[in-house]
């Protein structure tokens, strides 16, 4: 797994979290217990500080950045979908960010929210908790409830922590 050293900051990962072979880490990163970064994912805290929590999953190709002298949060239990760009403030407890989503600069997401596939979170929003936000500008349209809260946003990240498991015991690299 490549993590990068920066001006004196280095990643820290828990040795129960799965970092694939292909996401880098670069700078102040930690990444809890249980918590996954997938193919692809980039997690550049440069200038920054970024913490993923327990539970939550960075899923393929998404890059997490902030703004200087910033602390980007990723709850725990959340979820951050493919091709993610997060350059935000606090992604919420078993929060969902949905493919191709964008959460800009100080942009905050509620516990239990589900930010539906290409959003755009804007700079300072605040999206509150328990909702289904959508949109370019996201706004939130609902309060979440059936599939979206049960399946999307309550067992996703759980999902995700048992296939973690799976791919660091089952996945080898094929040298020809």
């Amino acid at each position: 797994m490549p993590l990068f050293e920066f001006e004196g900051k280095r990643p820290t990962v828990h040795p129960e979290a799965f970092i694939a072979p292909t996401a880098t880490l670069i700078g102040d990163v930690t990444v809890e217990k249980g918590a996954s970064v997938w193919y692809g994912a980039v997690v550049r805290a440069d200038i920054c500080t970024i913490v993923i929590k327990e539970g939550s999953n960075i899923q393929d190709n998404s890059v997490l950045h902030a703004a200087p002298g910033a602390t980007l949060t990723v709850g725990p239990h959340a979820t951050v979908g493919h091709a993610c760009i997060v350059h935000c403030k606090d992604v919420g407890e078993q929060a969902l960010i949905g493919n191709a989503s964008t959460l800009l600069d100080d942009a905050v997401v509620g516990s239990r929210t589900l930010v539906a596939a290409g959003s755009v979170v804007t700079p300072g929003a605040q999206i509150p908790a328990e909702v289904v936000a959508a949109g370019i500008p996201a706004k939130a349209t609902k309060p979440i409830a059936g599939t979206s809260s049960e399946f999307w946003v309550l067992t996703n990240a759980e999902y995700y922590q048992e296939l973690a498991t799976r791919h660091g015991a089952g996945t080898r690299e094929i040298v020809t």
